[in-house]
This record gives C-alpha cells, structure tokens and sequence, in this order.
C-alpha cells in the first residue's frame, strides 16, 4: 500500500478512536437498552413529556451509535480495497477508494467537533432568539432570513424544532423571534453562532434599487433542564400553628386550626387559616410554599441564563458575519476567517462548515487563553 494513503488511514484511525472514547461507545449501548426498556414500558405515554424526552434521546443515541458504527466499519474496510486494487493494479478501483477516503476524512472530522463540546451546558438543548437590528424593513426581512436558515439546518439534521414566539414586522419580515432546537448539544453546537450578523444587497424595498446594509443579532441560550415538582425536606420547615382569625363572632378562631409554615433556607413563609382543620391548612400551605420555591427557582434560573448570555449582543459594530449578495456573492465568518461562495446555500441552511470552524475556533481561543 502506498506510505501516504497508509500514513493517512493510521491518522483517521487514531483520530475515530478518540471519537470512540470520548463517545464512550460501550455506555452508549447501555443507554440504549435502558432506554428502550423504558420506551417499552405499557404506561409510558401517562406522562407526554417524560415519555417524549425518552423517545428523542433513545432516537438521538441510536443514530449516534450508527454513525459511529459505519464509520469505523468503513474505515477497515479501506485497506483492504486498497489492497484488492493494487493486487489488481486497477486504477479505476484505487480511484474510487481514493474518493471513499477523502469523504471519509470529512465525515471523521465533522464528527470530532462534537469531542469539542466540553462545556457544562453543551449537552442541553438550545433555545435561539433572533432580533432585528438596523437597518429598517431590509433588517427584519434579514432577521427572518435567519430565522429560516436555522430552522433549515435543523430539518436537515432532523432535529425537532418548536416556535414559541414571533413578532412580525409591519411592512415584512421579523422584529424578533423565539425557538427551540430539540437535539442533545444543540446549545453547544449553535452557541458559536450567536452575535451580529450583517447582510450586504440590493434593497428589494428601494424603489431605486440601491444597495443597503442592516443587521440581525442572534441570541442562543441553553435549556433549562427543570420539572415542576418541588422536593421540601420536612428538616427544612418550621411549622406554627395560631388560632384562625376573622370577622367578630366566627367560629374559625375558636382552635388552634392557623398554620404558618417558614422555609429556613430560603427565608419564604407562607401561612393557610381558610380551612377548618390544622391537617388542611397545613395541606394548603405546603401548596403555597411549593409555588413560591418553584417561582424562586426559575428566577434564579433566569438570571442564570442572562448571565450567559453575549454581553456584546446589542453592539451593531461587533459583526461575528457577513452575508454579501451585492456586488459579489459571499459569506464570511470574521473570527476564522472561513469563506463560504454560495450565500444562497448558506441561508438555505447549509451552514455546518462554518458551524464547525466556529466551534474549533473557540475551542483554539479558550485553550490559548488558558495556556493549556
């Protein structure tokens, strides 16, 4: 075999091999036996939601392991075409092999991005908000470009996709929207594209024709992972009971029926005098005071998400994209420096090349500016 296509087939297997440790490969099954056990169960679907979050993650690592699969089959599989070619000396066969190599590569390598993925909430789902920036009408109908072209990219990747939230522009296009990307990594993935992105061409709104910059900027944070039960640890309670009081002469303060219940944690105290029985009102409060931590919770939960997200969202001289359609036809990413020929394409959807490069780029950043 030749020493460079044997170099080459060395290189893609150290590199798939990292893919598979990373992936952990053996986990992976057993996830999907545990998952499909649960999937079989006959009262999965009494809970929509559980039932759904079982379903989509026992389909996502299902294609995961398939892929992983193929590609490892596909790549032993190479030395031996190589080796029945030269045997052969057919160059038709060598050709082909050739090719099966080069698309391999660039399977493997679209791959290893996802061993990028470190973060502590790239593995969540991702929710996208995109906002028209200046630019007037062209910017809206720009901010629904892009809303277009994410949602494109995740029916291309059959990833599931819910809009919860548009506001519609009066002449056309967007002022804003909001939607989730159903896919594990979706945040990590789609994180890199958050920012201001610019669109240079010629007006469709300007009876003159001229050509017009504007702006979208896309905000992408991860979902949070929360149900609505509250566990409260009776060890956390501080529990009073007063008697009821009322209007003059009615018979709820005549026992000791009021209950007061203080969560010492957090401080929150709620009280229940309306029923006639201690059991009730303590019953009621315990509703009261579950609300109120639950209402705690996604607060906080919020605040979290605004802490992640870009600070420099709102700042139009930040562009981390260009889309030119006039005077000539590009997309460029201004951190890599990644070109892309086909604009068109790109806001059809086609946008995992620049994607990746994002990723590797903010990988290479943070290993720099950590010195590791």
């Amino acid at each position: 075999m030749n020493p460079d296509v044997q170099a080459d087939l060395k290189e893609l297997d150290g590199t798939l091999s990292n893919i598979e440790t990373v992936a952990d490969v053996e986990n992976l099954r057993t996830e999907i036996d545990e998952l499909s056990e649960q999937a079989g169960r006959p009262d999965l679907w009494d809970d929509v939601e559980a039932a759904q979050k079982i379903t989509s993650r026992l389909a996502h690592a299902q294609g995961d392991l398939r892929r992983l699969e193929e590609l490892r089959r596909r790549l032993d599989d190479l030395p031996v075409l190589y080796e029945l070619a030269e045997e052969e000396s057919d160059d038709s066969a060598i050709a082909d092999a050739d090719r099966d190599r080069g698309k391999l590569r660039s399977e493997i390598e679209s791959l290893e991005v996802r061993t990028l993925l470190s973060g502590e909430f790239d593995p969540r789902e991702a929710l996208v908000t995109i906002r028209a920036g200046a630019g007037g009408v062209d910017a809206a109908d720009f901010a629904e470009m892009l809303m277009r072209m994410y949602l494109r990219w995740a029916e291309r990747h059959g990833y599931g996709t819910d809009v919860y939230d548009t506001s519609y522009a009066e002449e056309a296009g967007i002022k804003s929207a909001t939607f989730q990307v159903h896919a594990p990594y979706a945040y990590g993935t789609l994180s890199v594209e958050q920012g201001t992105h610019r669109l240079v061409r010629i007006s469709p709104f300007d009876n003159q024709g001229r050509r017009q910059t504007s702006f979208a900027g896309v905000e992408v944070v991860p979902v949070v992972e929360t149900t609505d039960h509250v566990e409260i640890d009776e060890k956390d309670l501080r529990v009073d009971v007063y008697r009821s009081s009322g209007p003059g002469g009615q018979g709820v303060n005549t026992t000791d029926s009021a209950v007061r219940l203080t969560h010492i944690p957090t401080g929150i105290v709620v009280s229940c005098q309306n029923e006639r029985s201690q059991l009730q009102n303590k019953a009621s409060a315990m509703v009261v005071l579950s609300a109120k931590l639950l209402a705690r919770r996604k607060q906080e939960e919020r605040e979290l998400m605004d802490s992640l997200k870009d600070s420099s969202d709102s700042s139009w001289g930040n562009q981390m994209r260009n889309y030119v359609l006039h005077p000539y036809q590009q997309v460029k990413d201004l951190r890599t420096g990644l070109e892309n020929q086909n604009p068109s394409g790109v806001l059809d959807g086609d946008i995992d090349d620049l994607i990746e490069a994002g990723i590797r780029w903010r990988k290479q950043t943070e290993t720099e500016s950590t010195g590791a």
